[in-house]
């Protein structure tokens, strides 16, 4: 069954003096502030669509690669990713980085990077976001 989810801008004045509000109106968790300088300097307290891409970037990794490990008979203890996105004002987003830590019993290092690999290719946010360079750093816990 097909899923969508919902988030609504509200923009008001021009790019550099103007604010906006993002809400999450599917979950209905919260209304975020975004600004740009929020966006192309320092967020102070507000976020940015790179926030939100890199937010939803490590959750789906997560969850990827915890399917993919619980499929081969290993599932993990803990899976924590950070997602690094990079934007350059006047170029776009110009990198991705998928930091991964997990803690995954019985598992050889070489497994675990196989798998750590096979979910960066295949989360459905990577994908989404292909016309971006994405890199993986993954750590197997002890």
């Amino acid at each position: 069954m097909a899923t969508t989810r919902i988030a609504t801008t509200n923009w008001e004045g021009s790019l550099m003096e103007g604010a906006g509000t993002v809400s999450l109106d599917s979950s209905g968790v919260g209304k975020f502030d975004v600004t740009w300088p929020s966006r192309a300097e320092e967020a102070n307290g507000r976020t940015s669509p790179e926030e939100l891409i890199a937010a939803a970037h490590s959750s789906c990794f997560s969850m990827a690669l915890s399917h993919g490990l619980a499929g081969a008979g290993t599932p993990p203890q803990t899976v924590q990713t950070q997602a690094s996105v990079t934007f350059q004002p006047g170029e776009g987003i110009t990198g991705i980085v998928l930091n991964v830590k997990a803690r995954v019993p019985g598992i050889s290092a070489e497994d675990f990077q196989k798998a750590a690999q096979a979910a960066k290719e295949n989360c459905p946010v990577s994908k989404a976001l292909a016309g971006a360079p994405i890199s993986l750093e993954a750590e197997l816990l002890d």
